[in-house]
């Protein structure tokens, strides 16, 4: 069964840290580019950080310097390290490769 799935989602106060992580099954991620999305409520889904197949990564200017994408082969993994979080970081988080798109996991900010 191909499919995403992402975890690590939770609640954490202002300033805290969040690492999400987006596995793979029937599907390698080496070979795609992924995206972390996230969608807050009322709002359009928006890009947050990609990696290419070839390691290069990209991010949103909201979230510069704060959050790091990376990508672990053997794991099957792509995760979306998260730093000194803010209130308006508070969305659905999916990750998304080759149109396919995990179920997404909750992130709060609030103290």
């Amino acid at each position: 069964q191909v499919q995403l799935m992402e975890s690590g989602g939770g609640l954490v106060e202002p300033g805290g840290s969040l690492r999400l992580s987006c596995t793979a099954s029937g599907v390698s991620l080496r070979d795609y580019a992924v995206g972390w999305f996230r969608q807050a409520p009322g709002k359009e889904r928006e890009v947050v950080a990609t990696i290419t197949s070839g390691g290069s990564t990209n991010y949103a200017d909201s979230v510069k310097g704060r959050f790091t994408i990376s990508r672990d082969v053997a794991k099957n993994t792509v995760y979306l390290q998260m730093n000194s979080l803010l209130p308006e970081d508070t969305a659905v988080y999916y990750c998304g490769a080759n149109a396919l798109w995990g179920r997404g996991t909750q992130v709060t900010v609030s103290s």
